[in-house]
């Protein structure tokens, strides 16, 4: 056995000892206010008679506690005021608790550091850096604002990189205000002698003061926080705008719509076209294509309906030109003419942020309160060798086709590259989608994946699971992958990227303030959606989680009411009800958990899954395929999740969204009546799958003999 392991095994025997011999012994009796009180006289004349011997003492005991993480430092404290008086009880704990706490985090760092950086070595490189940068304003927060225990802290900061005497002092400051309020509400205590001195004013105070402190220590840290990044900077005596919005997509237009609307004055800075991807390469051409492949679709359907036709071709070029016309249609909604009558002041041009309170946009120097960052998210391209010799497609470029891919490769099975691959299968397109996962829609529950993937094979697109990109022969064009450890070549005409989107976080002088920017390479933003400069704000794909059209909106709310009305008033922002919707055929709904996530997260659930091929609605349209999947709390009607796949399942879901919003269950909507024949049928009839699982069996047998013995 080496020394330093020895000397482990020796420290965690001594801990393990002490904390037996705490219980044993019942030690904690004399670490109680009852215990306090009743000895404090005594104590007090001892302490009259050797100060020094107690007072050492009591540092002693107060260390030890503190170190072995025992029970009964608030005890402690608050008997340093009761015995010692407020100034030489605040000196002592002072003191006494910052040793110990080093002592515990010294004990910390020596037994278990090792081991975490064995473990967990990348996960603890990032944690390392976050402390190496703002490890001491950390620490004296955690130190200020106790949201988690003093003795959890002290392990915690052990396996960290910070240094001993940085942790020792940080701590001594940090918790300083609270020993004050602790010890003194000691003194007042110890001076109770009847029912009277219970009201005394002082008294009262002093358990105000202890009330007070979390919300005291608060308010120091955002105004600490507020200064920190900004102090450097030179704040203008008067600012031009309450708020200036970069980027003139979802998130941007909603942020400044509502700052418009409450009567401040902000300006709207967008570099290309107003609207954002979402008006203008997502989701109003992708809406506008995939229309036009499901009508298409229908049409060779026909048969089925009863109806003979010859049309078997399309005209692709007419197709993209309708989809044009679709975004010349809606363009009205989000232009700078309508922003303007809004009140909003729209600029085109490239913004560049110099400072927390200025930007600079076509030579002009704009001052501003706050900063919003909406700038959204560009296409993800992977470092695939080859891929930069050929002319690909994205979300971006692919409505500038005119001709119909002959071939078409689309790398990606998320959301993005089915709903494509389907539409362009559809009007003709030979389409093979390449997986790196082991199933399309990986997100989702695997029974949805399978009924999309069964869809899309019956429709003629090759489904390639589990391939990894490694190269493109541009020359030959075809995608070399790899598959199970053989290498398998996949030709095409047309390569479509749809692997994921990355956030626009270049250009713009982010980097020259320091803004910090998460290993996802999104924004770094706080439960208010603060930036770690506490006037500039960010919302939509450019921050996430989610990278969705509603949820930037979601989010843009919340920007622009935090940061026009802190500190008065402020929202964290809620994430709890979060839908989305794959607009393949048949569409892919979801709100809340999935089966998959419940597993993962270990969270109990009930499934009642209603088949959509006994809907009378969906059998008589020809859509009797699909299914809506709710989860619910077991033995209660909350609802935790719900998947619906199916025709119009983007809208069907609303129901759900309500009700989980709002807090009531899956009861109600079984309930509620719905209008026959619809599909929003199937949520009642999910509801009554429930009803029967859950109903109570006895009270059934029972009711069985009550007809029964009616009958008689």
């Amino acid at each position: 056995m080496t020394k330093k392991l020895a000397s482990r095994v020796a420290l965690i025997v001594f801990i393990t000892i002490s904390a037996v011999a705490y219980k044993w012994f019942e030690l904690d009796q004399y670490v109680s206010l009852e215990n306090l009180k009743f000895h404090r006289a005594s104590i007090h004349s001892y302490y009259l008679m050797n100060p020094i011997r107690l007072g050492g003492a009591y540092v002693l005991i107060y260390i030890l506690s503190t170190a072995l993480s025992l029970p009964g430092a608030t005890i402690l404290t608050l008997g340093a005021g009761a015995i010692f008086g407020f100034k030489l009880g605040f000196v002592l704990v002072s003191f006494a608790s910052t040793i110990g706490a080093t002592l515990a985090f010294l004990a910390s760092r020596f037994l278990f550091r090792d081991l975490i950086r064995s473990k967990f070595k990348n996960n603890l490189a990032s944690i390392n850096e976050g402390i190496k940068k703002d490890g001491p304003f950390y620490l004296f927060t955690l130190r200020l604002v106790p949201i988690f225990p003093f003795f959890l802290i002290n392990l915690v900061m052990g396996v960290t990189e910070i240094s001993t005497l940085t942790f020792y002092f940080v701590s001594q400051m940090g918790m300083l205000a609270g020993t004050a309020v602790y010890v003194n509400a000691g003194t007042q205590l110890a001076q109770i002698e009847s029912v009277h001195d219970i009201l005394s004013a002082k008294l009262l105070l002093s358990f105000a003061l202890v009330g007070v402190l979390p919300i005291f220590s608060k308010w120091v840290v955002e105004s600490v926080r507020s200064q920190k990044h900004r102090r450097k900077y030179k704040k203008p005596k008067h600012f031009t705008y309450n708020m200036i919005v970069i980027g003139g997509g979802s998130a941007g237009l909603v942020s400044a719509y509502i700052a418009a609307a409450v009567k401040s004055k902000v300006a709207l800075i967008e570099k290309h076209k107003m609207g954002g991807d979402c008006l203008n390469t997502g989701c109003v051409p992708s809406k506008a294509f995939i229309r036009s492949a499901k009508i298409f679709n229908e049409i060779k359907r026909s048969r089925e309906f009863g109806i003979e036709t010859s049309v078997n071709k399309i005209d692709f070029s007419k197709v993209m030109e309708r989809v044009h016309r679709a975004i010349k249609d809606i363009e009205p909604h989000d232009s700078i003419n309508r922003y303007t009558g809004l009140g909003v002041e729209c600029i085109q041009g490239e913004a560049k942020i110099l400072t927390p309170y200025e930007v600079e946009v076509n030579g002009q120097i704009l001052t501003t309160k706050n900063i919003v960052i909406a700038t959204g998210a560009s296409p993800l391209i992977p470092p695939i060798p080859g891929l930069s010799e050929i002319k690909y497609l994205t979300s971006e470029n692919v409505w500038a086709l005119r001709d119909l891919p002959k071939c078409l490769l689309v790398l990606g099975g998320g959301p993005i590259g089915c709903e494509l691959a389907q539409s362009f299968s559809r009007f003709g397109s030979k389409v093979t989608i390449v997986e790196r996962a082991p199933r399309i829609l990986a997100r989702e529950d695997e029974d949805v994946s399978n009924i999309l993937t069964t869809e899309l094979l019956k429709e003629g697109v090759t489904v390639l699971t589990e391939h990894h990109a490694l190269r493109v022969d541009a020359g030959a064009k075809v995608l070399i992958c790899e598959y199970h450890g053989k290498e398998v070549r996949v030709p095409f005409d047309e390569i479509l990227l749809a692997i994921g989107r990355q956030a626009n976080i270049r250009g713009f002088g982010l980097e020259n303030l320091g803004i910090e920017i998460s290993m996802q390479g999104t924004i770094v933003a706080d439960e208010y959606l603060r930036t770690n400069y506490s006037n500039i704000y960010t919302c939509g794909d450019v921050t996430g989680p989610y990278q969705f059209t509603h949820t930037a909106g979601h989010q843009a709310w919340y920007v622009a009411v935090n940061a026009l009305f802190s500190p008065f008033k402020k929202y964290k922002v809620d994430y709890r009800v979060i839908p989305w919707c794959t607009f393949t055929d048949p569409e892919v709904a979801h709100v809340g958990l999935s089966e998959q996530e419940a597993t993962e997260k270990e969270i109990p659930y009930h499934v009642s899954r209603y088949e959509i091929a006994d809907l009378d609605r969906a059998i008589v349209e020809g859509e009797a395929r699909g299914f809506v999947k709710v989860l619910t709390v077991p033995g209660t009607d909350r609802i935790l999740g719900v998947t619906i796949v199916g025709s119009r399942a983007g809208e069907i879901i609303i129901e759900y969204i309500t009700a989980m919003k709002n807090g009531f269950g899956i009861n109600k909507i079984l309930s509620t009546i719905h209008i026959y024949p619809t599909f929003s049928e199937a949520n009642k009839y999910a509801a009554g799958v429930w009803k029967k699982a859950t109903a109570p069996k006895k009270a059934l047998e029972l009711l069985a003999k009550y007809h029964t013995w009616r009958r008689s």
